[in-house]
């Protein structure tokens, strides 16, 4: 299956380097999507020549998402898969999530929580929150509902390139739950962010977030 590694990075110049390096290690086509990025990343990316798309203007995550998609969809790609270009997501469980797609599944989320207990902290309470509102409308139980690590095959693809009208990675599985799409998640171990500031450290972007990720999970999914 031919498959496209998508890498958003929004001033990622701390950890995108050492991320690519151990991508390219394993082979994978991949392309990473520059949001915008005020810090170094632009210029790390040119210098060693990776393979990049450099948007001029920040346009969020949805955005960067669907540019990738669409890049996949129309290069022939069989299917695509999502990993965060703060090094979070190691290369290594790759092969796994593409595995499961080989297998049938259209949407594969590498999750942290198959096997392993949820911690109660707030940001976990919000995940919690989002679990429920997602079983509410789909009657599907999920785990890691704001997991960015996710693999899909070309029907996903496909919808994804054309119609994909997401916030964010929550209210994306609440749409191919409710479009009987088949979905699995997979235990995956997540490594913590070495360098930069996650988008979730300013508590006004992260209360925001879950307020429009709420409301589309409620109103706009199909």
């Amino acid at each position: 299956m031919k498959t496209l590694v998508i890498i958003p990075a929004f001033n990622e110049a701390a950890n995108i380097e050492n991320l690519t390096k151990e991508l390219i290690s394993f082979g994978y086509d991949y392309l990473i999507i520059n949001d915008g990025s005020t810090d170094e990343t632009a210029e790390i990316l040119r210098k060693n020549s990776y393979s990049f798309l450099d948007l001029k203007e920040n346009v969020g995550i949805a955005g960067v998402t669907k540019v990738g998609f669409r890049y996949a969809y129309e290069n022939g790609f069989d299917g695509a898969i999502v990993i965060d270009g703060d090094g979070q997501h190691p290369p290594g469980y790759i092969h796994a999530l593409l595995n499961e797609v080989a297998a049938g599944s259209d949407y594969v989320v590498g999750s942290r929580f198959v096997t392993e207990k949820k911690p109660l902290t707030p940001r976990m309470l919000g995940s919690r929150l989002l679990c429920l509102l997602i079983r509410l409308k789909t009657g599907v139980k999920v785990t890691d509902p704001t997991s960015g690590m996710r693999a899909m095959g070309k029907r996903v693809l496909a919808d994804f390139a054309e119609n994909m009208n997401f916030i964010a990675e929550p209210d994306a599985l609440c749409y191919v739950l409710r479009k009987g799409y088949k979905v699995r998640e997979i235990q995956v171990e997540m490594k913590e962010r070495e360098g930069g500031v996650s988008y979730f450290a300013n508590p006004f972007k992260s209360v925001r977030y879950m307020v429009n990720v709420i409301l589309s999970i409620l109103f706009v999914q199909w």
